[in-house]
């Protein structure tokens, strides 16, 4: 059972999932060519900067962008479940996103970029987007999330901040997949007042990378 609510520019959509209720809410593009599905990580919701930017860029270069809440964050907990239950939420939600009938990249930041990555090729991504992939957790660089993200099976775009806390862009390894450093940026791509780029140009660092790389996809 869904329900849906229309304001101007974006439908807000519930969706029942094993995991509980998930909410999308849509920002459509007139002409899509894909569907750019992204979760919020563990600590924030998708009010997030990168989520926000993309969802006001991306439409106008044919993608629709539907931004997930996932069941923990609809029913007002503070902290995320463990991730095989993070999963089934993005498992349950995964039939709503597809039925535009459009290629799906699956996607997502921190905690969110991670289930995108862990469930890309059952799902049947078009390709992952993972914003601040959570390489290790902060001081705990032995504890490398890597396999995650090298597992995708998909066309994969990471976007990480300069100064990530989780993973900094040169502790990366090597793969297949795409990355672009946000210079300065945080694990949320905060920057600091002395950056030699603004907030509002790191964001676009993110934006123009996504617009770019969706292009490719097709």
């Amino acid at each position: 059972m869904t329900h849906v609510t229309k304001t101007a520019g974006t439908t807000t959509e519930t969706v029942e999932t094993d995991a509980g209720t998930a909410r999308i809410t849509w920002h459509e593009a007139k002409r899509a060519r894909l569907v750019l599905a992204v979760s919020h990580g563990a600590g924030g919701g998708i009010e997030a900067r990168d989520l926000t930017a993309l969802a006001e860029v991306l439409p106008a270069h044919g993608v629709t962008v539907a931004r997930v809440e996932q069941p923990w964050r609809v029913a007002g907990k503070k902290l995320a479940p463990a991730p095989k239950t993070l999963d089934t939420g993005w498992r349950g939600i995964w039939p709503a996103l597809a039925r535009p009938g459009l290629p799906v990249i699956s996607g997502g930041r921190s905690a969110g970029a991670r289930v995108a990555c862990r469930t890309a090729t059952e799902l049947g991504a078009r390709a992952v987007l993972a914003l601040g992939f959570p390489l290790h957790p902060p001081g705990r660089p032995e504890k490398s999330r890597a396999d995650e993200l090298l597992g995708s099976g998909v066309p994969t775009l990471v976007v990480q901040g300069g100064n990530d806390p989780f993973g900094k862009p040169d502790e990366f390894p090597e793969g297949t997949y795409a990355l672009v450093e946000v210079p300065y940026g945080d694990h949320g791509f905060a920057v600091p007042k002395r950056a030699d780029l603004s907030q509002d140009e790191a964001v676009a660092v993110i934006t123009d990378a996504v617009v770019q790389w969706t292009g490719s996809l097709g």
